[in-house]
C-alpha cells in the first residue's frame, strides 16, 4: 500500500532543504555589517540527493554528558559551505548584500514552486480518492 511520502516524491525533501537554505541566507543578510562574519550557503543538489538517498553526513556532535545540548535536527548536517567573496571587505565580512538578497529571492520563488507542486499532487490524490 503506497504512503503519502511516496506520493509526494522528492518535493517534501526539497521543501525542507529550501526552508533551511532560506534560514542560512537570511542569517547572511542579517549579518551584513558584522565584522569578520563569513557568508554561508549550501549546495542544494548535494543536500537534496543526500536527503533523498537517506544518507546522513558523518559530521555529528559528540556528547559526553546527558545535559549536553544535542545537534539540531535537519537536512543540512555538515553541508554548509563558506561563500567566496567577489570583493573582500576590510573588516573581514564576506557578505555581499545584493547577491544574498538575490539568492534569497530566487530560493523563495523556488520554495513557492515546490509548494505548488505539492498542492497539485495533493489535489490529484484527493480527486482519485473521491473518484472525480
Amino acid at each position: 500500500m503506497p504512503n503519502l511520502d511516496n506520493a509526494l516524491g522528492l518535493h517534501e525533501a526539497a521543501l525542507k532543504v529550501r526552508a533551511q537554505r532560506m534560514e542560512v541566507l537570511s542569517s547572511n543578510i542579517a549579518n551584513a555589517d558584522t565584522p569578520n562574519y563569513k557568508a554561508r550557503d549550501l549546495d542544494f543538489r548535494a543536500v537534496l540527493s543526500e536527503a533523498q538517498g537517506g544518507t546522513v553526513p558523518a559530521a555529528a556532535l559528540k556528547t559526553t554528558h546527558a545535559s549536553h545540548m544535542q545537534q539540531p535536527g535537519g537536512v543540512l548536517g555538515g553541508q554548509l559551505q563558506y561563500r567566496n567573496p567577489l570583493q573582500p571587505s576590510i573588516d573581514g565580512n564576506t557578505v555581499d548584500p545584493q547577491m544574498e538578497k538575490s539568492k534569497f529571492m530566487e530560493n523563495a520563488l523556488q520554495y513557492q514552486a515546490t509548494l505548488s507542486f505539492i498542492d497539485g499532487r495533493i489535489n490529484s490524490l484527493r480527486k482519485a480518492i473521491r473518484g472525480d
